[in-house]
Protein backbone atom coordinates (compact mmCIF):
# COMPACT_ATOMS: atom_id res chain seq x y z
CA UNK A 1 0.00 0.00 0.00
CA UNK A 2 1.24 3.51 -0.86
CA UNK A 3 0.83 6.49 1.45
CA UNK A 4 -0.47 9.67 -0.24
CA UNK A 5 -0.65 13.12 1.34
CA UNK A 6 -3.93 15.10 1.31
CA UNK A 7 -2.90 17.50 -1.47
CA UNK A 8 -1.99 14.65 -3.82
CA UNK A 9 -5.21 12.82 -2.95
CA UNK A 10 -7.28 15.93 -3.67
CA UNK A 11 -5.52 16.42 -7.01
CA UNK A 12 -6.06 12.78 -7.99
CA UNK A 13 -9.74 12.93 -7.05
CA UNK A 14 -10.30 16.09 -9.11
CA UNK A 15 -8.42 14.82 -12.15
CA UNK A 16 -10.65 13.75 -15.06
CA UNK A 17 -10.79 10.01 -15.49
CA UNK A 18 -10.97 9.95 -19.27
CA UNK A 19 -10.46 12.44 -22.13
CA UNK A 20 -14.27 12.64 -22.45
CA UNK A 21 -14.44 13.84 -18.84
CA UNK A 22 -11.93 16.56 -19.62
CA UNK A 23 -14.05 17.71 -22.58
CA UNK A 24 -17.13 17.69 -20.36
CA UNK A 25 -15.35 19.87 -17.81
CA UNK A 26 -14.37 22.36 -20.51
CA UNK A 27 -17.94 22.48 -21.83
CA UNK A 28 -19.29 22.94 -18.30
CA UNK A 29 -16.92 25.88 -17.84
CA UNK A 30 -18.09 27.49 -21.07
CA UNK A 31 -21.72 26.90 -20.14
CA UNK A 32 -21.21 28.66 -16.83
CA UNK A 33 -21.17 31.98 -18.67
CA UNK A 34 -24.68 33.25 -18.35
CA UNK A 35 -26.66 36.38 -18.89
CA UNK A 36 -26.92 36.77 -15.13
CA UNK A 37 -23.12 36.96 -14.93
CA UNK A 38 -23.33 39.96 -17.22
CA UNK A 39 -25.92 41.82 -15.17
CA UNK A 40 -29.07 40.72 -16.97
CA UNK A 41 -31.09 39.06 -14.25
CA UNK A 42 -34.51 37.71 -13.52
CA UNK A 43 -35.82 41.16 -12.62
CA UNK A 44 -35.54 42.18 -16.28
CA UNK A 45 -37.39 39.05 -17.37
CA UNK A 46 -40.13 39.77 -14.81
CA UNK A 47 -40.40 43.35 -16.06
CA UNK A 48 -40.62 42.16 -19.68
CA UNK A 49 -43.43 39.80 -18.72
CA UNK A 50 -45.19 42.61 -16.87
CA UNK A 51 -45.09 44.83 -19.96
CA UNK A 52 -46.02 42.18 -22.52
CA UNK A 53 -48.37 40.04 -20.45
CA UNK A 54 -52.12 40.21 -20.53
CA UNK A 55 -53.58 43.13 -18.67
CA UNK A 56 -57.28 42.29 -18.62
CA UNK A 57 -59.61 45.17 -18.05
CA UNK A 58 -63.08 44.95 -16.61
CA UNK A 59 -65.01 41.89 -17.77
CA UNK A 60 -67.74 42.46 -20.30
CA UNK A 61 -71.20 41.76 -18.92
CA UNK A 62 -72.86 38.57 -20.13
CA UNK A 63 -75.81 39.46 -22.29
CA UNK A 64 -79.09 37.57 -21.93
CA UNK A 65 -79.34 37.18 -25.69
CA UNK A 66 -75.97 35.34 -25.76
CA UNK A 67 -77.11 32.89 -23.09
CA UNK A 68 -80.33 32.31 -25.04
CA UNK A 69 -78.44 31.67 -28.30
CA UNK A 70 -76.03 29.26 -26.62
CA UNK A 71 -78.88 27.34 -24.99
CA UNK A 72 -80.47 26.67 -28.39
CA UNK A 73 -77.15 25.86 -30.11
CA UNK A 74 -76.78 29.01 -32.17
CA UNK A 75 -73.42 30.77 -32.55
CA UNK A 76 -72.82 33.83 -30.44
CA UNK A 77 -72.22 37.04 -32.40
CA UNK A 78 -68.68 38.34 -32.47
CA UNK A 79 -67.76 40.67 -29.68
CA UNK A 80 -65.10 43.30 -29.42
CA UNK A 81 -61.84 42.21 -27.82
CA UNK A 82 -61.72 42.92 -24.10
CA UNK A 83 -60.40 46.25 -22.92
CA UNK A 84 -56.85 46.35 -21.67
CA UNK A 85 -56.22 47.77 -18.22
CA UNK A 86 -54.06 50.90 -18.43
CA UNK A 87 -50.77 51.23 -16.59
CA UNK A 88 -50.47 53.68 -13.75
CA UNK A 89 -47.99 56.51 -14.27
CA UNK A 90 -45.78 55.07 -11.54
CA UNK A 91 -45.73 51.59 -13.09
CA UNK A 92 -45.03 52.99 -16.55
CA UNK A 93 -42.14 55.09 -15.23
CA UNK A 94 -40.69 52.16 -13.28
CA UNK A 95 -40.85 49.80 -16.27
CA UNK A 96 -39.42 52.41 -18.65
CA UNK A 97 -36.56 53.09 -16.23
CA UNK A 98 -35.78 49.36 -15.98
CA UNK A 99 -35.80 49.05 -19.77
CA UNK A 100 -33.43 52.02 -20.10
CA UNK A 101 -31.01 50.44 -17.63
CA UNK A 102 -31.25 47.17 -19.56
CA UNK A 103 -30.49 49.04 -22.78
CA UNK A 104 -27.27 50.43 -21.26
CA UNK A 105 -26.29 46.93 -20.16
CA UNK A 106 -27.11 45.39 -23.53
CA UNK A 107 -25.08 48.01 -25.39
CA UNK A 108 -22.05 46.92 -23.36
CA UNK A 109 -22.65 43.16 -23.45
CA UNK A 110 -23.98 42.49 -26.96
CA UNK A 111 -20.71 43.02 -28.87
CA UNK A 112 -19.12 40.25 -26.83
CA UNK A 113 -21.98 37.78 -27.17
CA UNK A 114 -22.81 37.83 -30.90
CA UNK A 115 -20.80 36.94 -33.96
CA UNK A 116 -22.32 39.70 -36.15
CA UNK A 117 -23.03 43.09 -34.59
CA UNK A 118 -26.83 43.65 -34.64
CA UNK A 119 -26.80 47.24 -35.91
CA UNK A 120 -30.48 47.59 -36.77
CA UNK A 121 -31.72 45.99 -33.55
CA UNK A 122 -29.51 48.19 -31.37
CA UNK A 123 -30.45 51.31 -33.36
CA UNK A 124 -34.11 50.47 -32.76
CA UNK A 125 -33.40 49.91 -29.06
CA UNK A 126 -31.68 53.29 -28.78
CA UNK A 127 -34.53 55.04 -30.60
CA UNK A 128 -37.02 53.53 -28.16
CA UNK A 129 -34.81 54.52 -25.21
CA UNK A 130 -34.89 58.16 -26.32
CA UNK A 131 -38.61 58.23 -27.11
CA UNK A 132 -40.94 60.09 -24.72
CA UNK A 133 -44.48 58.75 -25.25
CA UNK A 134 -47.66 60.44 -24.17
CA UNK A 135 -49.19 58.94 -20.99
CA UNK A 136 -52.05 57.36 -22.95
CA UNK A 137 -49.54 55.62 -25.25
CA UNK A 138 -47.34 54.28 -22.42
CA UNK A 139 -48.51 50.66 -22.63
CA UNK A 140 -48.03 50.32 -26.39
CA UNK A 141 -44.63 52.05 -26.11
CA UNK A 142 -43.49 49.71 -23.33
CA UNK A 143 -44.65 46.69 -25.30
CA UNK A 144 -42.65 47.82 -28.34
CA UNK A 145 -39.64 48.47 -26.11
CA UNK A 146 -40.00 45.02 -24.49
CA UNK A 147 -40.16 43.33 -27.89
CA UNK A 148 -37.02 45.18 -29.02
CA UNK A 149 -35.18 44.01 -25.89
CA UNK A 150 -36.37 40.46 -26.48
CA UNK A 151 -35.12 40.60 -30.07
CA UNK A 152 -31.64 41.58 -28.86
CA UNK A 153 -31.68 38.91 -26.14
CA UNK A 154 -32.71 36.37 -28.76
CA UNK A 155 -29.75 37.35 -30.94
CA UNK A 156 -27.45 36.89 -27.97
CA UNK A 157 -28.68 33.35 -27.62
CA UNK A 158 -29.29 31.39 -24.49
CA UNK A 159 -26.88 30.87 -21.63
CA UNK A 160 -25.09 28.09 -23.52
CA UNK A 161 -23.27 30.42 -25.88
Amino acid sequence: MVAVDEATAAELLNRPVTPEDEVKLRIAHLLSRSLADEGIGDDLIDTLEEAIGDRPGPAAPVRKLDAFLIRFGFPVPRQRPPKVAPLSKGDAARIADRFRRATRQLMQVVPHRVSMYPTEELRHLLALRDEQPAPEDALSYLRRYALAILAVLDLMGDDAE
